[in-house]
Order: structure tokens, then sequence, then C-alpha cells
């Protein structure tokens, strides 16, 4: 016997249930990610407008990076002496007064190394000039046989074209041009005091403000506690890493010029001072700098003592003093402070040398931290800080 109120005939015209379609089944093997082909061309399109800003205001933002990251890194100092009762504005300027006149100050003492060094500029490019032709002049040397054999194929090449010979005993111009040479330098001079300049008036102003840009930061993120509390620690966190890697850089570079000064020192170079100084200036660059103080103190040290042997032994030991003080102290330190990868760093330091050229590889690795420490915190972009991350 059937119950009439549960049973339910099927009416006559009912329509059939629609079958959705089978979603693929994915082959083994292939991996399957959802793409917005919009956002992925939205988001190069706005990279590569982005780096090209970066690249033609180049003059606007390294001042204003620079400024930045030496306000980050005076700004213990600052707050130092408002703690013993100094108000800020006048802690400011005591901090830069002393900074500049330390410089100024070193600059005096050293100024006689650096006149020495200047002064012989032509007769060390003479005499390096003259060695170098010394060694063109072996009979049956690699170099003299390529040199020949150019020579040829370029006659070769001008007679099958219809072209003049090329005319024996030609005049060869200068390569090195001393009044060329120092007047590029002193707009180069012109110019890094300009920068100086404009660097200075941006630390003071930075430290001179305090906290103001950190509670408008922290005020525009947004409403809630939640977003507030996140700007908060990425703004500590930011705060941290680069005031950590501003004193590793100073430690390491002080070590350096010190370690650097002694070795020149004991071997008996000329002005050692001075090389000091640069060394440690130069050591900033991250594996670049070491590379060019090696090279400036061999080419020295051969202009002084007129042996290869003198020149083994100061750019032995100038990459023995840079292997030790980056392998023990700079990778322990950066590792505690950035704890990012080597090649992440390398990279990078690649990109900002192209966008910068000197000034990207000094401030490629600064900035990398910043974006790595901001995408620790921000949803969406944890896979960035895991590419850079160790």
């Amino acid at each position: 016997m059937t119950d009439k109120n549960t049973e339910t005939a099927a009416p006559e015209h009912a329509v059939s249930p629609v079958r959705m379609p089978l979603e693929p089944v994915p082959s083994a093997g292939v991996l399957h990610l959802p793409v917005n082909a919009r956002g992925v061309a939205l988001t190069i399109i706005a990279t590569v407008a982005f780096v090209f800003a970066l690249s033609v205001a180049h003059a606007f933002f390294i001042p204003l990076l620079f400024g930045i990251f030496i306000a980050y890194t005076l700004n213990p100092l600052v707050v130092w002496l408002e703690r013993i009762r100094v108000p800020r504005l006048l802690g400011t300027s005591v901090v830069i007064i002393a900074i500049v006149c330390s410089a100024a100050l070193t600059a005096n003492n050293l100024r006689d190394e650096f006149n020495s060094i200047l002064v012989s500029l032509p007769t060390a490019t003479q005499k390096l000039a003259r060695a170098v032709k010394s060694l063109q002049r072996g009979q049956g040397s690699t170099i003299q046989q390529m040199q020949a054999a150019a020579t040829e194929i370029e006659k070769a090449t001008n007679q099958a074209a219809g072209g003049r010979p090329v005319a024996k005993g030609t005049v060869e111009q200068s390569v090195f041009n001393l009044s060329q040479w120092l007047w590029a330098s002193s707009i180069g001079v012109v110019g890094f005091l300009g920068q100086a300049t404009m660097v200075i008036f941006l630390v003071f102003f930075f430290l001179q403000s305090g906290d103001m840009f950190r509670r408008k930061l922290v005020k525009i993120s947004g409403r809630t506690l939640h977003t507030r509390k996140i700007t908060v620690q990425i703004l500590d966190a930011i705060n941290t890493s680069i005031q950590n890697y501003m004193f590793m850089l100073l430690v390491t570079n002080v070590l350096f010029g010190l370690l650097m000064w002694g070795a020149l020192h004991w071997i008996g170079l000329e002005n050692a001072g001075a090389w000091a100084l640069a060394a440690g200036v130069l050591h900033i660059i991250p594996y670049f700098g070491p590379l060019l103080i090696m090279a400036a103190t061999g080419v020295t040290a051969f202009m002084q003592f007129g042996t290869f042997s003198s020149v083994l032994a100061v750019s032995g030991a100038t990459l023995f003093i840079a292997t030790v003080v980056g392998t023990f102290v700079t990778t322990w330190m950066t590792g505690r402070i950035a704890k990012m990868n080597a090649v992440a760093v390398f990279v990078s330091l690649l990109f900002w040398a192209w966008l910068w050229g000197v000034c990207g590889l000094l401030l490629g690795i600064p900035i990398i931290v910043i974006i790595k420490v901001i995408c620790e915190h921000v949803d969406g972009l944890q896979v960035i800080a895991e590419l850079l991350g160790e």
C-alpha cells in the first residue's frame, strides 16, 4: 500500500537535470595553476614603468635614500641625547657637525699623502706605459703575433674593399690625456660635493623631525587596530634591520681599513694611510670594492718597487684581508641581520648596479632588506620573502 502524502508522481513535462561538464583530469606530472593573464600583464607593465622612473629620476632618489639610511643610522645618537635632556634640534645639530668635522679633520690629516698620490700620477702613467711597451717588444710573444696577424687581416680587407692601405709609421695618439682627466675629475668632485650637501641637509631634516613620519604612516595605514599594529611591526623591523646593517658596515670597514694600514705599512708602501682610508671607503661596495683596491694598490706597488713580486705581495695581502673580513665578519653579521641567501643578495646587487652604478651597489642591500621585511608582513607577498630568505 502506497503512502499518498509522500509519494509524488513525476510530471509529464519535467525538465531533465542539467549535467555540468566534467573538469579535465590533470595529467600526471603536470602542475595546473590558475593564471590571471590580465593581472600578470598589468604587473609587468607597472614594474617596467617603475624601473624606468627609478632610472630617469636617479638624481632625486639616490640622495633621498642615502639621507634616509644615514638618518636611520644616526637616530640612536640623537635619541640618546634627548634622554639626557638635550633638545632634539640641538642634538641633531651636534651630531651632524661632529660627523662633518671628523671627516674634514681626517681628510686634512691625510692631505699630504693624497697630494703625493696625485702628483705622482703622470710619472706613474709613463712608467706603466714603458712597462707595457717592454712586454710587447718580446720577440715571438703572443701579443706581437696577434698584432701582426690583425694588421695583415686589416690590410687584406682594405685592399679587397678598394680602400687605402694602412699607412706605416702613423702617429699614435696618447692613450692618457692628463688635462682631460683632471677636468673630468674636477667636474666629478663638484657633482659629488653637491650630492653630499643635499644628503647632509636631508639627514638633518629627517633627524630633526623625529618620529613624525612614523606616526603619519601608522595613521594613514588603516583605521583598524590590526592594520596599524602590523604597520608598527613593519616599521620596527625596518628600523632594526637598517641600523644593524649600518653598524655592520661601520665595523667591517673600520676593521678592513686598519688591517690594510698595518699590512701596507709593514710592506713599506708609500702613503699607506691614504690607501688604507681608500680601502675602508671602497670596502663599502660589496664584492667589487676589494677588487678595486687590490688593483690600485698593486699598480702603486709596481710603480714604487718596480718588481712583480711586490705586486703579488700587496695584492695578496689585500685579497687575504678582504677574504678574512668578508668570511668571518661580514658573512656572519649579514646572516644574523638580514637572513638572506647569497644568490638573492648578488642578483639584487647586479640589478641595482645596472640601474644606478656605484650608488646602486651601495644602496642595493639595504633596499632588498626593506623589501624582504615588507613582504614578510603583507598578505600575498610572502612568496617574495621566501625567495629572498635563507
